[in-house]
């Protein structure tokens, strides 16, 4: 090693037991800066080079891209915000495996005659699995007049996350709701649209903290039938279209209710239901029927 302690590439290899052509290609993409050249024109780094070389190879082996090992050594980015980005890039890339895994299962496990009806449902979704199609669907659902605030909320809610660890029958109704939601949104949603009101927000401010109420109260197994989560269903609809909430009114939203109710939005929330662990929208509010029924004699 010469007087100024530098070293040459190859010293450096040889202390970083690596190959001169990977120090090389690391200083050519700037990650190793030369601390001089020789009178024969030969790269020479400093005594802090090896320890940055080390550094850049442990990252690198990591799979963390020479972009952001760059800017970790320039100090425009700290280490611990790219091990957070590379785990969260890590947790998608696993989450996508989990899910193929699931759906070549799906294919797998299936007859002759149900193979190509899978392999074109599964086909048209994405990996990993996106929501858009679903979120889609309620936002042209949902009432026009409806606050931005809790059409986002009603979204939110009735829009399943695709489980992390899918198993097969989980893979399959997430791909029939996509299914489901795409063909209805291409066609006319008048036909399945939730009762419409003149004051859109009352009723479905009522009917959200009424779903709530219905949570708290399948927690301890209640079966659907009178209390407070039954009066703020009624309230909300009797609210909203400026009614009072009376026997004749119940007995009137019950047969209004049973009318409303459509195959396309029973079958959205059936499926739904397989893909996550909480009280869907769709069950809350059919708990909540079933005790209006009880209660006016319908059930």
């Amino acid at each position: 090693m010469p007087s100024d302690g530098t070293l040459s590439i190859g010293e450096l290899a040889v202390q970083a037991r690596t190959t001169v052509k990977t120090v090389r290609f690391y200083s050519d993409q700037g990650l190793l800066p030369e601390a001089a050249r020789s009178d024969g024109g030969h790269r020479r780094y400093g005594p802090e080079a090896l320890a940055r070389l080390r550094t850049i190879r442990s990252l690198r082996s990591l799979d963390v891209p020479v972009p952001e090992i760059k800017r970790v050594l320039d100090a425009r980015d700290s280490l611990e915000a790219v091990v957070a980005r590379r785990l969260d890039d890590l947790g998608s890339q696993l989450a996508a495996l989990r899910w193929r895994e699931a759906a070549l299962r799906a294919l797998q496990e299936s007859t002759p005659e149900q193979l190509a009806e899978r392999l074109e449902l599964i086909g048209a979704v994405s990996v990993p699995p996106s929501t858009s199609a679903l979120a889609h669907y309620w936002r042209r659902l949902l009432p026009v007049r409806l606050s931005a605030r809790l059409r986002t909320t009603i979204t939110e809610t009735a829009v399943p996350q695709p489980p992390a660890d899918p198993a097969v029958d989980q893979v399959l109704a997430f791909a029939h709701l996509h299914a489901l939601a795409t063909a209805a949104t291409d066609q006319c949603l008048a036909s399945h649209r939730p009762i419409t009101a003149e004051h859109p927000d009352l009723l479905y401010d009522g009917l959200y903290e009424a779903h709530q109420l219905v949570d708290a109260a399948v927690r301890v197994d209640r079966a659907p039938g009178p209390g407070e989560a039954l009066d703020c269903y009624v309230a909300a609809y009797a609210r909203a279209s400026g009614a009072r909430d009376t026997p004749a009114f119940r007995r009137a939203l019950t047969i209004r209710l049973a009318a409303a109710d459509h195959p396309v939005m029973s079958r959205y929330w059936q499926l739904a239901g397989k893909l996550t662990p909480d009280l869907t929208l769709g069950a809350a509010d059919s708990w909540l029927r079933d005790a209006l029924a009880a209660g006016t004699g319908a059930g």
